[in-house]
């Protein structure tokens, strides 16, 4: 993986960032008012803004080899820290996220933010709870696309408690990756559900919450990380191109 340097500067603010945005590559900052950014990758197919789950922020190993291999194949992604995880970081004591509108309108801001710094198209994407709280806001108001890893369809062992009320709201190209043994949501359960026809799903072979498959499937969640890069640069790529 890359290492993603920090700039020498101090703090940007938010009229810096255009220019910046415009030069790294791969790189960690911290913007006034909102925290810390990683930028990884060139914008050859697309721009993504890329929020983490509920117990790991964009340092996790997770975080990392995704947003990676999504910029190897040609898809810039932006990720950061929700004020809760920042927290975390800097007491080092454990919390629960804040409500989900709480995390829609920081989401909001972000995207707000990066918007008013590019001119192409931005997608809103997330691990877990951060591809929930994208699909939120794509709700809500206009979203150029959405990339969610491992969509919390409902909390383990509780099927009955359904996270889709929103989906018939949200009409932006979107993909959902999802390994076939999911706790959230398995493939034998999702293939029940009804999403918009704007919505694909993607399944990983064997793949659980993080994409690990079992040691006996001859893969490893590497093999599955890229597998699911690909198909979602691919479907950035395409999608963009067919606004």
């Amino acid at each position: 993986m890359p290492e993603y340097e920090p700039l020498a500067s101090s703090t940007l603010s938010e009229g810096q960032l255009p220019a910046v945005l415009g030069e790294c590559r791969n790189a960690t900052f911290s913007v006034a008012r909102h925290g810390r950014l990683r930028v990884c990758g060139e914008p050859r197919h697309g721009r993504l803004l890329f929020a983490h789950g509920a117990g790991a922020g964009m340092d996790s190993p997770f975080m990392r080899q995704f947003v990676t291999a999504l910029a190897s194949y040609g898809v810039q992604t932006l990720s950061f820290d929700f004020a809760y995880m920042q927290q975390i970081q800097e007491t080092g004591k454990r919390r629960p996220p804040p409500k989900m509108d709480v995390l829609v309108d920081e989401l909001r801001r972000w995207q707000a933010l990066i918007q008013s710094a590019v001119a192409e198209p931005l997608w809103l994407g997330g691990k877990s709870m951060g591809g929930r709280v994208a699909s939120l806001l794509a709700a809500q108001q206009p979203v150029d696309g959405l990339m969610i890893a491992g969509y919390p369809f409902h909390p383990p062992r509780r099927p009955e408690k359904l996270r889709l009320a929103h989906w018939p709201q949200v009409s932006c190209p979107a993909l959902i990756i999802q390994g076939e043994r999911d706790p959230f949501g398995t493939r034998h359960e999702v293939e029940t559900y009804t999403l918009p026809p704007n919505a694909r799903l993607v399944w990983l072979a064997d793949g659980d919450h993080d994409f690990v498959p079992r040691r006996a499937s001859g893969m490893n969640q590497q093999i599955l990380i890229d597998e699911a890069a690909h198909y979602a640069a691919s479907f950035v790529r395409v999608e963009s191109r067919n606004p």
